[in-house]
């Protein structure tokens, strides 16, 4: 017999763990890893199933237009890969046939014969259908392990100690002048990418790590009862005593190895989604605690205009300022991609199919190899048709319209502070995504995946007496 308690204990740490070691592989953006997280999640999912009698009518009673959504996008993507007679196939994409035809001259006839999928790419659309499986997986076994305060404070700790790992571990690697990392023997620059290989990957990890730190502060932030000066004093003794100042270490350690990137949309889209996000929390969270406006004065005062002046942000700001759309060769890729967008937005390409059909478009003024369009919105209308974008849309928007909720009704802190990390992160990721391809490092949308569903749960998740006094306790 289970014993579905320590079952369950084993896999939400198995759960973490995963999470922990995803950016340590290259992000996870190489076809070993990614089968690897892909297996781990199947497994976590299939041990659950097996010892949880009715989970699945739990979640589907408790989160049925979240399940609805994934499910109508994962079958979505079938659309593309259902293998098609070859008539079907010509009279439906004619240019898939062509395409297919030009590569196999000599075979014409056997592959008249077959049957085809509609996608210009099936064994890149069979990865990312697979890919998009384990990330609906990690959803809803967030949605079913994260069930307690404790765990909540736990998952929060987690994705911010992955952050200062690797903010340490980048940050080390340029200041102390190796020529090759310590993981896979990479090159090293100025630059800091940690065990990543693309800058912009990492500075939106860290984006995420930090969303799920700041938020892990605010969830440790409690109610100022006591305005004596011995309450002030026994606070503060309090504070630099607690793990909340390791914390504050942690964030700005994570904010100079963010600038250390420079990344230009990387740290844009941290300093703007945390002001908006602070601002929201401003107007909506009652009471209204001193120690939130101390703790993103001090974020102000601190990160961005102490620190990261030491480290390099003024770098940064120039690279923005001398940013020249003539030099710059990323916005020739969308205009170029715009018609496969008009051509095939209503199924889409096929998902992975970008690298495959934009040399079809791609003018002759731009020289370099693209196999992602720099544009998270572009790719994944073009790869999945404008349905399947707007599925994906559907399914971020009410996870954040659910931590909006918490942030304007919940009032315990934990509620409160993991739906601000999901805010910044839907935020930050929303603006990094118009310049970028974040989504496609596999370790970055697990971590994102995950603040989503802790987002969907900060709404309700119940929040006892008992979670409440041991919140006051910690804080």
């Amino acid at each position: 017999m289970f014993n579905s308690q320590k079952t369950e204990k084993f896999l939400f740490g198995f759960l973490l763990f995963t999470l922990f070691w995803l950016p340590l592989s290259l992000g996870a953006n190489r076809p070993w890893a990614w089968a690897l997280m892909q297996m781990s999640f199947f497994f976590i999912g299939g041990v659950l199933l097996l010892t949880h009698d009715g989970l699945l009518a739990k979640l589907y009673s408790k989160y049925k237009p979240l399940v609805v959504l994934w499910l109508a996008f994962l079958a979505w993507q079938l659309i593309n890969l259902v293998p098609l007679p070859f008539a079907l196939v010509e009279a439906i994409r004619p240019e898939r046939v062509q395409l297919l035809l030009n590569e196999n001259i000599e075979g014409m006839r056997n592959i008249t014969s077959q049957w085809l999928s509609l996608s210009f790419d099936a064994g890149q659309s069979d990865v990312m259908f697979f890919k998009s499986l384990a990330y609906c997986f990690l959803f809803f076994i967030s949605l079913a392990l994260i069930n307690s305060a404790k765990r909540l404070r736990y998952t929060l700790i987690v994705i911010s100690g992955a952050g200062i790992f690797q903010a340490i571990y980048g940050s080390l690697e340029v200041l102390s002048g190796l020529k090759y990392s310590l993981v896979f023997k990479l090159p090293v620059s100025h630059i800091a990418t940690g065990s990543y290989v693309y800058k912009n990957h990492y500075a939106n990890f860290l984006l995420l790590c930090l969303s799920a730190a700041i938020g892990y502060m605010i969830a440790s932030l409690r109610a100022q009862a006591s305005s004596s000066y011995r309450e002030r004093l026994r606070r503060i003794v309090h504070f630099w005593l607690s793990n909340k100042v390791l914390f504050r270490i942690g964030i700005i350690i994570m904010v100079i190895a963010l600038v250390m990137s420079r990344s230009r949309m990387g740290n844009s889209a941290f300093f703007i989604a945390m002001t908006i996000t602070a601002t929201l929390g401003l107007i909506y969270f009652k009471p209204r605690q001193k120690s939130y406006v101390v703790l993103f004065i001090s974020m102000l005062v601190i990160d961005i205009l102490i620190v990261s002046s030491l480290f390099g942000l003024e770098q940064v700001q120039q690279r923005i300022e001398q940013t020249n759309l003539t030099q710059e060769s990323r916005d020739e890729v969308i205009t170029d991609a715009l018609p496969l967008l008009s051509e095939y937005g209503i199924i889409g390409t096929g998902g992975g199919t970008f690298y495959t059909v934009y040399p079809q478009f791609q003018s002759e003024s731009i020289q370099h190899f693209y196999d992602h369009a720099h544009n998270e919105y572009l790719q994944f209308a073009i790869e999945f048709g404008v349905i399947g974008a707007a599925l994906l849309a559907a399914l971020l928007l009410m996870c954040a319209k659910n931590a909006m909720s918490a942030i304007r009704h919940r009032r315990h802190p934990l509620p409160r502070g993991v739906a601000f990390a999901t805010v910044m992160a839907v935020i930050g990721m929303a603006l990094h995504s118009t310049v970028d391809f974040p989504l496609q490092a596999p370790a970055n949308t697990a971590i994102f995946i995950v603040l989503l569903a802790l987002g969907a749960l900060s709404r309700d998740i119940p929040m006892g007496r008992h979670n409440m006094e041991n919140n006051q306790v910690q804080s």
